[in-house]
């Protein structure tokens, strides 16, 4: 795939580099890449948190478009965040798509592939003249806490439903998306190997804030939400005193659950750099998630970042971990998990290890986009062959 100009819908270019960077800073190699900013799937509450969020979406509306990367240019977005509004939905399209011909004008975009990953821009994406849609769903979004469920879900079938093209990240989500567009490909999350391994450096030194005391240290970083099981948390480390659990990541939910523990460790947010340096400080890494809607579709990259840092990871029984056995332990319930975990510490394998590490030799980024690459092309190709059938590829310039 080479030569394209692409609109991406995505999250905020300066959060965590999640999927949606991976591939877009991949395929700006060889193409044009417009990354717009979120648009939201909650609707905002009378919060510090949101208040926050609002604040910083105006901030990056006046910073304009901006190149963050090569042949790859920010635009943040101003919106109105109530999708279940008729009325501010209308507005936000009108207003969007006239925003993004200004922007695609002043680049010189001609024809581009509309690639969204997020529902709520469904009114926008298919607006806006193109060559192509793709709609690429890496979660069950109407299941985030604070959304509007039956509103997300009407706004991904409108999205999904147009696309030339869907692409999924988990099993689950082929089987229910593959409903509302029979050109539905699965294609799971890759990982930065050569990155996360890192870890298996003699070099690379542990952070100096990583708990080594006497006991082993079990370790987990991501987003630390309402998705992550905070009991079955307290019960490794009530279970287990002399180990550390330490807990890497922006914190978005209560923490009473494990804030009276000594041997819990809250680090907060680290940078994406740093983590192959507090993998090596991991004896076991974790993925404790809930079992609810939202998990059993979701397919989180920190599992095969864990791995490529060579380290062994016991995760509670999401389909998407379950994939992974045998590199990945599977626990079914508090004590099976406990039970791993004691497991592998009894082994002496823990810590980064290369066998563990080269499994993912073929999960690469760079593997996973020349997998949709080679999709999007077909649909490409289809395109310039008949542009009349498709009525809607057109100049934004």
């Amino acid at each position: 795939m080479r030569g394209q100009d692409i609109i991406c819908f995505a999250n905020d270019w300066d959060g965590d580099p999640l999927s949606k960077k991976h591939l877009m800073v991949r395929l700006a190699r060889d193409n044009r890449v417009l990354w717009v900013n979120s648009l939201g799937c909650r609707n905002p509450q009378a919060s510090t948190r949101d208040f926050r969020r609002i604040l910083s979406k105006a901030v990056a509306f006046g910073r304009g478009l901006r190149q963050e990367a090569p042949n790859l240019w920010v635009f943040g977005p101003l919106a109105i965040p109530f999708h279940s509004s008729p009325a501010a939905r209308w507005i936000n399209e009108k207003w969007l798509v006239a925003s993004l011909r200004i922007a695609c004008r002043w680049l010189g975009f001609r024809d581009p592939v509309v690639w969204s990953f997020i529902p709520s821009s469904a009114d926008v994406a298919t607006a806006l003249p193109r060559s192509l849609l793709v709609y690429h769903c890496v979660d069950e979004f109407s299941e985030f806490t604070g959304t509007d469920a039956a509103t997300i879900t009407a706004m991904e079938a409108k999205l999904a439903s147009r696309a030339d093209v869907v692409f999924v990240s988990a099993g689950s989500l082929l089987e229910t998306k593959r409903k509302l567009n029979p050109n539905t490909f699965l294609v799971t999350h890759g990982v930065d190997v050569d990155h996360f391994r890192q870890a298996l450096e003699p070099s690379t030194s542990i952070p100096a804030d990583l708990v080594r005391g006497e006991g082993p240290v079990i370790g987990f970083f991501g987003l630390v939400e309402d998705w992550v099981d905070l009991e079955l948390v307290r019960h490794l480390a009530v279970s287990r005193p002399r180990w550390s659990v330490v807990l890497i990541g922006k914190v978005a939910t209560d923490l009473s659950a494990v804030r009276d523990l000594h041997n819990v460790v809250v680090l907060g947010r680290r940078s994406y750099q740093d983590l192959p340096a507090y993998c090596r400080g991991f004896d076991a890494a974790i993925l404790p998630f809930r079992i609810n809607p939202l998990t059993i579709a979701a397919n989180p990259l920190k599992l095969r970042e864990y791995l490529a840092a060579g380290l062994p990871v016991v995760a509670t029984a999401i389909p998407e971990a379950e994939r992974l056995e045998p590199l990945v332990r599977v626990g079914t319930d508090p004590e099976h998990f406990l039970a791993h975990l004691d497991a592998i510490l009894a082994s002496g394998k823990t810590g980064p290890q290369h066998e563990i590490s080269h499994a993912m030799d073929q999960e690469t980024w760079d593997r996973k986009l020349e997998e949709l690459a080679r999709v999007v092309s077909r649909f490409v190709d289809r395109s310039a062959a008949a542009p009349a059938a498709l009525g809607s590829a057109r100049s934004l310039a």
